[in-house]
């Protein structure tokens, strides 16, 4: 079993590392794709809410306030790599978790994970890392994980 697990992500990736040692050099475990983060709002939305007319009949507006579609997806993303991270905690196969992630994407990242792991979180960068080599993202890291 690996003592430290480091998760370098944004809104579309995640890569999972494994570090068999606080110093030693990392392993590339699991790298997940979210690939509907990429895409423009329009693609990702199909209906958007109607429309109607104030009961005067002076101005149009829309029946549903409209939320950020990109920032829900990213929602959508960090959930899965909860879901991900939580089974892997549960199977006892990391005791501790860096996190390195945009600075708005570890925001999110922050909010849904469970409590349970979140407490194995020991470090967070706040860097885009995520299309690093592997040694390049060691180097970002601290020398002792």
């Amino acid at each position: 079993m690996s003592n430290t697990w480091v998760l370098v992500a944004d809104s579309s990736r995640a890569r999972i590392f494994e570090a068999e040692s606080s110093k030693g050099p990392l392993k590339e475990l699991t790298d997940l794709v979210f690939p509907e983060s990429r895409l423009h709002a329009q693609k990702l939305t199909s209906d958007l809410p109607g429309r109607s007319f104030d009961s005067n009949g002076q101005g149009r507006h829309d029946l549903e306030e409209r939320t950020d579609i990109k920032q829900s997806e990213a929602i959508n993303f960090a959930r899965r790599i909860n879901e991900h991270l939580e089974k892997s905690r549960i199977k006892g196969a990391f005791r501790k978790l860096v996190v390195a992630a945009t600075p708005s994407f570890l925001g999110i990242l922050r909010k849904t994970l469970n409590t349970n792991t979140s407490k194995l979180v020991t470090q967070e960068i706040d860097k885009n890392l995520v299309k690093l080599d592997v040694k390049d993202v060691r180097k970002h890291l601290p020398d002792k994980i």
